[in-house]
């Protein structure tokens, strides 16, 4: 009679042989030769030991998601503000639809999918409440004092202001996941970023990963904006790239879908057609070009991975068609300023009174000067902890809670 257990025969998998369970080695039977691989990382600045189940890239991708600055992510506006409905896209929500589309097109293209979703969940960290409009408003007041971007702040965010390690600052990223951040959308040539080489291009995977923020959101705040009734379907006529895939979807599934489904699958259907038509020009640019390593990526006069002609084209009229109709909609501007308006109130008591900042950023003024001190603790406010903050310090009546954890 069976004892109900298993034999186990022949060689099986042992979960901890290093030949079964490298991360190494299922990196090097997955990855196209023009992939980054995790053993080729230029290292973190603080050195730290290998680890024996994870590679570099996969340790980055979880001290960002476990980090402060990613959890705030929930209440940063993407286009429309938090308190303005539950089921609109904040940043939280946009980072995790860019890594899942990047990863998607990563795994096609041979890509490392660990690295480009890394990178994909912390593109954001740096983002200021209210969105763009909060970015410009701490780029006017720090005209003077170094300016602002969300770009070189992410890099202070992971480099200096996240606090969980007793060796060092920040979460102590791998070069690779840091230099993306810097080349978000561009180089930046400055001393400072001399390090990440300003006028090399980067990974494949960084390249990706931008792409991706793009396609998600110009898709998803098109979904919210058809959502929030700022626009209609009848406005979307006029956009090819939209127009097609609606027809797409009632050719195979009628004409009479209840609207919010035959949003939703004309939406996919846009984000399907954008994925094949970046799969498709990426394989025949790299083949053209013979790209066949790492050094060949980083030789190329410029980033490798775009759309073709025409659906680049397309993606210029679906975005000249949302700047225009979602986020110079009056409503959508009135709340952006609302929101400037806030944070240069903040900004301009807290630098006339540091006093009142939290004690560990009111020790920072005299190393790094009131003006940056400030700009740190309101560019990593949520839009919510703004109002609270600005409602504390100028309704005279309202009484104060005491600090927020």
């Amino acid at each position: 009679m069976s004892d109900g257990s298993a034999e186990v025969t022949g060689q099986g998998f042992d979960p901890d042989s290093d030949a079964t369970n490298s991360p190494q080695q299922r990196e090097e039977l997955l990855l196209a030769p023009y992939a980054m691989p995790s053993a080729r990382s230029r290292g973190r600045v603080h050195p730290e030991s290998a680890d024996r189940y994870r590679t570099v890239f996969q340790i980055d991708r979880e001290r960002i998601i476990h980090c402060a600055a990613f959890r705030r992510l929930e209440y940063k506006t993407q286009v429309f503000a938090n308190h303005q409905g539950d089921h609109y896209r904040t940043r939280l929500t946009h980072t995790l639809e860019v890594a899942q589309v990047s990863r998607a097109v990563a795994r096609r293209l041979g890509l490392n999918e660990d690295l480009v979703e890394t990178i994909a969940l912390g593109h954001d960290l740096g983002h200021p409440p209210f969105g763009h409009s909060g970015e410009q408003e701490l780029d006017r007041l720090m005209e003077s004092h170094g300016g602002f971007n969300h770009n070189r702040h992410a890099l202070r965010v992971v480099d200096l202001l996240e606090q969980r390690y007793a060796d060092f600052l920040g979460l102590n990223l791998s070069w690779e996941v840091r230099e993306s951040i810097v080349k978000h959308y561009g180089c930046f040539d400055e001393p400072a970023l001399a390090e990440f080489e300003p006028d090399v291009p980067p990974t494949l995977e960084a390249q990706l990963a931008d792409i991706g923020d793009s396609l998600a959101y110009d898709s998803h705040d098109l979904d919210d904006g058809l959502r929030s009734g700022v626009l209609e379907l009848a406005d979307l006529r006029e956009v090819a790239i939209f127009a097609r895939s609606q027809e797409s979807v009632r050719k195979q599934q009628g004409t009479d879908l209840p609207r919010r489904v035959l949003i939703a699958r004309t939406i996919s259907g846009m984000i399907a057609d954008q994925i094949n038509d970046l799969v498709a020009t990426c394989i025949e640019r790299i083949a053209t070009d013979n790209i066949d390593s790492i050094e060949a990526v980083r030789a190329a006069p410029g980033n490798l991975l775009h759309f073709s002609k025409v659906m680049s084209g397309e993606k210029a009229q679906l975005q000249a068609f949302l700047q225009d109709r979602l986020y110079g909609d009056p409503h959508c501007v009135r709340v952006s300023q609302k929101g400037k308006r806030m944070i240069a109130a903040l900004f301009e008591e807290f630098v006339r009174e540091p006093a009142q900042l939290p004690r560990e950023f009111l020790n920072r003024c005299s190393e790094i000067g009131r003006e940056r001190t400030v700009c740190d603790y309101i560019a990593g406010m949520t839009d919510r902890y703004c109002v609270q903050e600005y409602e504390r310090l100028f309704s005279p009546h309202r009484n104060d809670p005491g600090r927020l954890s």
